[in-house]
C-alpha cells in the first residue's frame, strides 16, 4: 500500500465486543422508564446504528422528550459501568499491528460518542495504532456514519479512492458509499454476511488475520 492509503475501523463489533456493557445499558434505561427491556440477546441486533434512531423503535414512540430521556438514562449508566463492560476482538491487535506496517494512515470512526470512544480505545491499549479516534458528538452531530466519514475525510485532506472502512453493520458499508469508499465487512461483530454483502460490501473478512491481505487487495 503506498502512503496516501487511509483505513477507516469502527469500533464496537469491529475492534472490540461490547455486546454486554450497550445491552445492559440499553436495558437500563427502559427500565428507569417503565418499559420492560426485550431479553439483551434479541438487543443484539441495536448494537451498530446510533441511538438516536435505536430509542424511538425500542419505546414505540415518536416523543422526541422521551427518547431523549432514555438516551440520557443510557448514558448515565454506560458512562458509569458500560463503557468498560467491553472486550478487545481476538486477533485485532496482531491485525492493527501488520497494517501499521503498511504505513497506511489509521482512524477510528464510529458512530458512538467520541468522549467514550477515547477512553475505550486507551483502556484497551490500543491509542498507539491510529492517528485519531472520531466519533459522535453530545448533541447529536457526526452520530450518521456518512456525515461522520465525510467530516474525517475533510478534516484529513484524504482521498476517498485511497480510503477503506473496516466494519461489522451495513451503516458502516453504506456510510462509506456515500462518500465513494469501499468498505471490508467483518463477520465477528453483530451483522452477518448477507447484510454485509447486500448492503454493498467490497470483502467480507471472516477472522482479524484476514485484514492485511484484504486491505491490499482493496488499496493496492
Amino acid at each position: 500500500m503506498s502512503g496516501e492509503a487511509t483505513i477507516l475501523w469502527d469500533l464496537d463489533g469491529t475492534l472490540t465486543n461490547p455486546f454486554l456493557g450497550i445491552t445492559r445499558s440499553i436495558a437500563f434505561a427502559l427500565r428507569e422508564l417503565g418499559r420492560e427491556p426485550p431479553h439483551l440477546d434479541e438487543l443484539r441486533r441495536y448494537i451498530g446504528p446510533p441511538l438516536q434512531t435505536t430509542f424511538p423503535r425500542l419505546l414505540d414512540s415518536d416523543d422526541a422528550g422521551l427518547a431523549d430521556e432514555a438516551l440520557r438514562l443510557y448514558r448515565m449508566r454506560y458512562s458509569e459501568t458500560g463503557k468498560f463492560e467491553n472486550e478487545v476482538i481476538p486477533g485485532i491487535p496482531e491485525a492493527l499491528a501488520a497494517l501499521k506496517q503498511t504505513k497506511a494512515r489509521m482512524f477510528v470512526a464510529t458512530s458512538k460518542l467520541e468522549h467514550y470512544s477515547v477512553e475505550i480505545v486507551d483502556h484497551f491499549g490500543l491509542t498507539s495504532f491510529f492517528e485519531r479516534v472520531y466519533g459522535s458528538q453530545f448533541d447529536g452531530t457526526r452520530a450518521d456514519k456518512g456525515d461522520l466519514i465525510r467530516h474525517i475525510i475533510e478534516t484529513e485532506g484524504l482521498r476517498p479512492d485511497r480510503t477503506v472502512m473496516i466494519g461489522d453493520r451495513l451503516h458502516d458499508v453504506h456510510g462509506a458509499g456515500r462518500n465513494d469508499v469501499k468498505t471490508i465487512g467483518v463477520l465477528w461483530g453483530f451483522g452477518d454476511r448477507p447484510e454485509l454483502e447486500e448492503a454493498g460490501a467490497v470483502l467480507i473478512a471472516g477472522q482479524p488475520a484476514d485484514l492485511p491481505s484484504l486491505a491490499e487487495r482493496a488499496l493496492g
